[in-house]
């Protein structure tokens, strides 16, 4: 199956084109069927490559399609890479890609045909960029699929573009990922330029190489750095964080896609592929961490506020990315991935969760004017109550074993960073169960219509919730702790893509007592928080009371969008609108036009030799010889 692992992004870029050129000839059931039915085609191949490559000794292959870039002794073919790492994200992408895929053929079906079907190509495509983006073997092929995720957040977060507020956000996480992107082509140019070589193997092998002499650890240090400009743009981190939020212009399962599945884990899968770069520029680790930290904490604080159910889930997603880039930062790049596959289980359902929440109150996203929802939705209440518990970090759910594990070697690696690491986790079991029981419980705030219309979302909409529900129970269990008696079988999995940078980092291990505390000690607070929680809101009243204070500011995200709007957006708004004045219209454009108007009147003036008189014109030619006899004298 390995050698057909280019059918696994074939297929929903075959679903794209049908989708995409059917829209107007095939029916709603139709464009259903082929959406979600190409991902799901691409998840069982990617299953059954999985199972090939979990085999002992499998070490990585690479499957070559055809020579892509072939300029004097830079060879870049069109090749994908089949491993441990992208082995796991296929799974990830397809999986839980193919549930948001039949979750939408519920959610979306109010869109008209021709919307509808466009939906579904949009969300193909994206499946497909991303597809590409962890199956390319070199850096410009993960490029190119870095950039195709980039153009489908922008066509699906401003899918409903007569909105302008909606295309305003599309526009921002286009531009701000554009920022990032610039970043990761000079780091592509800074490998061409050191290594003559973009391909994975030749680069690591090169790097690793490298790595005794000093004389090139700061040409590492920059390149590492470049990457993670990338980085910080498609996984929103400080400071290109503010796109994501916005993000939630689009339709609930698209902020499910972005958010769990695919985009905002590119950054994380580039970092943890180019592990040993970063091994070599500790400095770079070090700046990784301290910015996965910092947004986590601001993340967390502003969500500690917010009213709007997604952007409570927005604000989540940007800080569990800075939990991520935190253990990428201390070293602890399986820790990293698992709370990838974890985050993508219990993120897609809490999005898609509260999309039944929306679907069932006619589209509403304002907790304050929800409540009592659980004996309307059962489903989606204890589904989306999972989803809170593994977010938070309950012991035996999926989130507990990864946030543990980045806790744990942030312990190791520096004490303070680990007692704001906790800090983070408190916070978020905190918003979290502050959301839940603001919609959830309590008694009915909405409207009189829309308790009318409360019931509990289509089978299609609840079957993929109580699917990602069972697997954030179960997820975690592929990463047991040793503490428990057991091997963690996916750090010896994915052993094979972290060993380049082994022989460049000192082996660390807890104590199996401190073990025990550290975890008991983050279970016990997070339970506190909980309650803590419970006691606020469980019986929630809208007094209608504007926040003041600390809350205001959080409320208003910390004024990072008016600092930015003041310090960066007017100032270039002020400079273009100069250039326009003093530079294209006074000076580009007169000049332009004044040619235009010089060869207008000299055209005019030489029509009027054109007048019809045969003896003007041997007068003219006379005229001519003689000049033309003038000048050769001359010469």
């Amino acid at each position: 199956m390995i050698n057909l692992v280019w059918l696994v992004p074939v297929l929903p870029l075959l679903g794209f084109l049908i989708n995409g050129l059917g829209r107007r000839y095939l029916s709603k059931s139709q464009v259903g069927v082929v959406g979600s039915g190409v991902i799901l085609a691409a998840f069982v191949i990617s299953v059954m490559i999985f199972l090939e490559v979990r085999q002992p000794g499998f070490s990585g292959q690479v499957v070559t399609l055809f020579d892509f870039i072939n300029v004097g002794r830079l060879q870049i073919p069109f090749a994908f890479q089949v491993d441990q790492l992208s082995a796991l994200f296929l799974l990830i992408i397809t999986g839980v890609g193919s549930l948001i895929h039949i979750y939408s053929t519920s959610y979306m079906h109010d869109e008209s045909n021709e919307g509808f079907a466009r939906y579904f190509a949009y969300l193909n495509l994206f499946v497909f960029s991303m597809l590409l983006l962890v199956l390319g073997a070199n850096y410009v092929l993960m490029f190119i699929g870095w950039e195709g995720v980039g153009l489908c957040s922008y066509l699906l977060i401003g899918f409903w573009f007569k909105n302008a507020n909606y295309n305003k956000a599309a526009k921002k996480a286009f531009v701000m990922n554009r920022i990032g992107d610039l970043g990761f082509l000079l780091g592509i140019f800074g490998m061409i330029a050191m290594f003559s070589s973009v391909t994975f193997s030749e680069v690591f092998s090169k790097t690793a190489a490298l790595g005794a002499h000093s004389n090139y650890s700061s040409q590492i240090a920059i390149i590492a750095m470049l990457l993670f400009v990338g980085a910080m743009g498609k996984s929103a981190q400080i400071p290109l964080y503010t796109w994501l939020p916005d993000a939630m212009a689009g339709p609930t399962p698209v902020s499910a896609l972005i958010h769990a599945a695919t985009m905002v884990t590119a950054g994380i899968y580039m970092v943890a592929r180019s592990n040993v770069l970063y091994t070599l520029a500790p400095q770079i680790q070090t700046v990784v961490a301290v910015i996965g930290l910092a947004t986590a904490l601001l993340a967390a604080s502003i969500a500690l506020v917010q009213n709007d159910i997604k952007k409570v889930l927005a604000y989540s997603t940007v800080s569990q990315l800075g939990y991520m880039f935190l253990a990428l930062g201390v070293g602890a790049y399986t820790a990293a991935v698992f709370h990838v596959m974890t985050h993508a289980f219990f993120k897609a359902l809490l999005f898609l969760g509260s999309g039944s929440v929306i679907h069932a109150m006619g589209g509403e996203q304002d907790i304050r004017k929800m409540g009592g929802l659980k004996k309307f939705m059962p489903t989606t209440n204890w589904t989306f109550l999972v989803g809170c518990l593994a977010i938070a970090g309950i012991p035996g759910l999926s989130g507990f074993f990864s946030k543990d594990e980045i806790l744990a070697h942030t312990f190791e690696h520096n004490k303070i960073m680990y007692v704001l690491a906790l800090a983070g986790a408190l916070m978020t079991a905190f918003y979290m169960f502050r959301l839940y029981y603001i919609t959830f419980t309590g008694s009915f705030r909405g409207t009189h219509e829309q308790e009318h219309h409360l019931h509990e979302s289509p089978v299609a909409i609840t079957f993929p919730l109580i699917i990602l529900a069972i697997l954030s129970i179960v997820g975690g269990y592929i990463g047991l702790p040793e503490v428990f008696g057991v091997k963690h079988w996916l750090a010896e999995y994915l052993s094979p893509i972290f060993a380049p940078s082994a022989p460049f980092t000192e082996a660390h291990h807890l104590e199996h007592n401190m073990e025990w505390l550290l975890m008991g000690l983050s279970s016990v607070l997070v339970i506190i928080f909980i309650f803590i929680a419970r006691s606020k809101y469980v019986k929630y009243a809208d007094t209608g009371r504007e926040n003041t204070g600390l809350a205001k500011v959080l409320e208003n995200k910390w004024y990072v969008d008016e600092l930015y709007d003041a310090v960066i957006v007017k100032p270039l708004g002020m400079l273009s609108r100069f250039f326009q004045d003093a530079l294209e219209k006074a000076g580009i454009d007169r000049l332009v036009n004044g040619v235009g108007r010089s060869i207008t009147w000299g055209s005019q003036q030489a029509r009027r030799l054109q007048n019809g008189q045969v003896g003007f014109y041997v007068f003219a030619m006379v005229i001519g010889i003689i000049v033309l006899f003038v000048i050769g004298l001359l010469l």
